[in-house]
């Protein structure tokens, strides 16, 4: 069953891949806006030098992921791997089909926008990626996490990364393109958000469990976090701990993979807006 839910998670990272090169190819170039974060930033490579587009995608995105393997894991690094590549496949093979939206750009891009955010929404539920930009906003929560015991939110830095991207788009390019650049992100994240329930947000999970101590040690050794421990009873089971532990969205594969192996522990998970301290 783990077997055929893993071969499942490829597969809908390879759709949602597919789904995004076929939105940046086919749509959002045509009409003259672009995707975000590091596939904007080598979008505007491949503009601005005239190099072929997977090309840059490659160059651009092969940093992320080897930083990837070092600070996030192998089994992230072999799905980021392998969105990425079918993610510049599909450019490959879309740049070379004969079609254009003939319509508004306004209606194009939300529409491109749309496709584009259906498609990493799939690669994120599934713990892929294809955008470095996530990748690095993690890398730098999970150190700063790991130095002050604190938790913290992807989003400024997420928000920072593509700032940047469409501050350099409208100063090379023309302000037109970065207009329809941000409407772009503006739909596709409202897509993303909405299927991830906010994947850049601090995740809480609650874990009702009989073998705390086991289940706390594997989240101490694989995720470096620590747990909050109350005590409860169940109307049939008895006795038992209800452990609360904050993490990011990257982390909850991982943490489902330490659940499944404590038997009689279940949890839920839900998006935490702001931490008081």
């Amino acid at each position: 069953m783990k077997k055929k839910s893993g071969v499942f998670s490829y597969l809908m990272i390879v759709l949602g891949a597919i789904m995004a090169s076929f939105s940046v190819a086919l749509i959002l170039l045509p009409n003259d806006a672009i995707d975000y974060g590091t596939a904007g930033v080598a979008i505007i490579i491949s503009k601005l030098t005239g190099f072929h587009l997977p090309l840059c995608v490659l160059l651009v995105f092969l940093p992320f992921i080897i930083a990837g393997h070092i600070f996030l894991g192998k089994k992230f690094t072999i799905k980021a791997a392998v969105g990425s590549v079918v993610y510049m496949v599909g450019l490959d093979f879309f740049e070379e089909i004969p079609f254009e939206l003939s319509t508004e750009h306004f209606l194009a891009v939300a529409f491109g926008g749309a496709i584009l955010g259906a498609g990493l929404a799939l690669i994120l539920r599934y713990g892929g990626c294809i955008d470095g930009s996530e990748i690095l906003a993690n890398i730098i929560v999970k150190r700063l996490s790991d130095k002050t015991g604190r938790n913290y939110s992807l989003t400024p830095i997420l928000l920072a990364f593509n700032a940047c991207v469409y501050i350099t788009v409208f100063v090379v390019i023309d302000e037109t393109a970065a207009l329809l650049s941000l409407l772009v992100y503006v739909v596709a994240t409202a897509v993303v958000d909405h299927f991830t329930d906010h994947f850049e947000a601090i995740k809480q999970v609650t874990i009702i469990t009989q073998d705390p101590e086991g289940i706390i040690k594997d989240i101490k050794d694989k995720l470096n976090k620590t747990c909050t421990i109350m005590d409860s009873r169940g109307a049939i089971a008895g006795e038992n701990n209800t452990l609360i532990c904050y993490i990011s969205y990257f982390e909850l594969p991982m943490m489902k993979e330490i659940i499944s192996i404590h038997s009689g522990s279940f949890s839920t998970v839900s998006t935490i807006d702001e931490i008081l301290r």
